[in-house]
């Protein structure tokens, strides 16, 4: 009966075909274009926001650190409200909230009413972020999982590109305020077409269930557990940080970009895409030790190649930083259930937690390069954080072939 309609197959799951599936794909594509779109529309705005409020760029920052932080915090909990009262019902109450604290955080007359809305809209995105993938891998059948996540994180991506597009080039023409109202107004079209298209779940929610599967507290005092969550800690500080403080730079001498100019940097990001596919191959071939490693070379040498004062060879280390970052992630993302599967689904919170506690707290922290030191300092520091990631990796491999 469903299955004509919805194409859930009786063994479980959208089949690649069905209505369902494609309404499936299209409404997760949706939502990680206006999450993302949402969470990342003021980096490229950092410049206008220190102007328009008097704050320096470590300030300014944290209106992404502010939306990140708030989405690290609660992402666990998200999860575990998703298995309460229904993934469905969670990401759409997330997504239409975050789009009125994006909206609303538009019109904030002072910066720490600014920060507050973008602290609200990263909470809510948590109910996005900690249900969706969970989502896709319990809706769709396994026949058609690998394309549908697939569409999901292009999703993630495009947001983030689009978001930073929109912002910076409407910003050309018009103020901040109306740039991220633009971006806002594009986030509100998206998640209306979420709310429509997404299908109905056959989710029980847990408070229904008679079984309830524990982790293992002994889990959380391992060491490796936590080197490993630590690696998306770091990585995504540096990582966030490099776009956050790029912004600046490229906007003075000897550049003087335009907002709309610097907001094509961003397409650097695209890089990632690509990187991760063949960081998974990599793995596949190579081990998750050596591929990380690799994946961490690259990275910091893209960061060694902006250091120039030729704007060509900046783009083209943001391409391969950006790569290498990418590549990096998959495969740590990929080895944390591995590590810590006695965590349960409390592994994969633990990992993400750590990914944008990174870009909270780091991603702002680096502002304090920025101003003392400038281009060097900032890149100097990012380099020293993924060697800290590097040895990160070296612990996890050593204490994972001790075991």
């Amino acid at each position: 009966m469903g299955g004509s309609v919805t194409g859930v197959s009786a063994q479980g799951g959208h089949r690649p075909g069905t209505a369902g599936y494609r309404r499936l794909n299209w409404a997760m594509l949706m939502a990680g274009i206006a999450a993302f779109g949402m969470l990342y529309s003021t980096q490229p705005l950092l410049p206008q926001i220190s102007s328009a409020f008097g704050v320096s760029a470590t300030a300014a920052a944290l209106t992404v650190s502010a939306g990140t932080g708030g989405l690290a915090v609660t992402v666990v909990a998200a999860t575990w409200l998703g298995q309460r009262v229904g993934r469905v019902a969670v990401m759409r109450v997330g997504l239409v909230v975050a789009v009125l604290a994006q909206l609303t955080s538009t019109a904030m007359p002072t910066f720490e009413l600014l920060l507050a809305a973008r602290v609200v809209l990263g909470l809510a995105l948590a109910g996005v972020v900690g249900v969706a993938m969970g989502h896709v891998g319990a809706e769709v059948h396994a026949v058609g999982i690998g394309r549908a996540m697939g569409l999901y994180v292009a999703g993630n991506s495009l947001g983030g590109v689009i978001g930073r597009l929109v912002t910076s080039g409407v910003s050309e023409f018009a103020s901040w305020r109306v740039a991220d109202a633009a971006l806002g107004a594009i986030a509100a079209a998206a998640t209306a077409a979420f709310v429509i298209l997404l299908p109905a779940s056959e989710q029980v929610p847990r408070r229904d269930q008679t079984e309830r599967v524990r982790p293992d507290p002994r889990a959380w005092l391992r060491v490796d557990v936590w080197a490993l969550a630590a690696i998306p800690f770091l990585l995504m500080g540096g990582f966030v940080g490099v776009y956050n403080f790029l912004t600046y730079r490229l906007m003075e001498p000897p550049f003087s970009l335009t907002p709309g100019l610097v907001g094509l940097v961003f397409l650097a990001y695209l890089a990632g895409t690509a990187a991760s596919v063949l960081a998974g191959r990599s793995a596949d071939r190579f081990g998750r030790p050596v591929s990380v490693l690799a994946a961490l070379v690259l990275m910091g040498t893209g960061v060694l190649v902006t250091l120039s004062d030729r704007l060509s060879l900046v783009v083209t280390g943001l391409v391969i930083m950006t790569a290498g970052f990418f590549a990096a992630h998959a495969v740590a993302s990929g080895w944390m259930p591995v590590v810590a599967g006695d965590l349960g689904p409390a592994a994969s919170g633990l990992y993400v937690s750590g990914y944008y506690g990174g870009s909270s707290v780091l991603g702002a922290a680096l502002g304090l390069a920025w101003s003392g030191g400038g281009w060097p300092a900032t890149a100097w520091t990012v380099l020293a954080l993924t060697g800290l990631a590097a040895g990160c990796v070296a612990l996890v491999a050593r204490r994972r072939l001790g075991a």
